[in-house]
């Protein structure tokens, strides 16, 4: 069975970046100058390298102009930005979004979170890891869920 370790992946972004899709890349990739004293980059590592991951922000990522009113209001009360998060296609379904998600939490028990998503499908699974779906917003065109936990 493989072992998976989570830890804040200090140096070489890139190998994080990597494992994204091309178009998550491209939406955090240029920027990250601008956005690396202000998120931490988390990952899950297996036996193969970098299986999952996710960033932490502190302030609100690139593109985020149709959010900022909203962001601000939740930066304001203290919570943090998650996004990117990413679990490999061959590593899904083996609860390593929870895994992820609960080590993050671990880590600072008191911390909150926020996050969106376009995938209507993973509302289950932000529920069962303690996000409540607060509204739905529209991104251009398509919806977007908020979720806080």
């Amino acid at each position: 069975m493989e072992n998976f370790k989570f830890r804040e992946l200090e140096n070489n972004p890139q190998l994080f970046f990597q494992t994204l899709p091309q178009d998550w890349q491209d939406e955090i990739v240029p920027f990250w100058d601008d956005y690396k004293i202000d998120s931490k980059i988390y990952i899950i590592e297996g036996d193969i390298g970098i299986v999952g991951g996710g960033i932490v922000f502190y302030k609100s990522p690139p593109h985020f102009e149709y959010f900022e009113t909203e962001a601000k209001a939740w930066f304001d009360k203290g919570y943090l930005y998650l996004g990117f998060i990413l679990i490999s296609e061959s590593h899904r379904n083996k609860s390593l979004g929870s895994f992820w998600l609960n080590q993050l939490q671990s880590k600072n028990p008191e911390q909150h979170y926020f996050l969106l998503t376009e995938e209507e499908q993973l509302h289950h699974f932000y529920l069962k890891n303690g996000f409540v779906c607060n509204q739905s917003l529209q991104n251009g065109d398509h919806l977007e869920w908020l979720y806080h936990n």
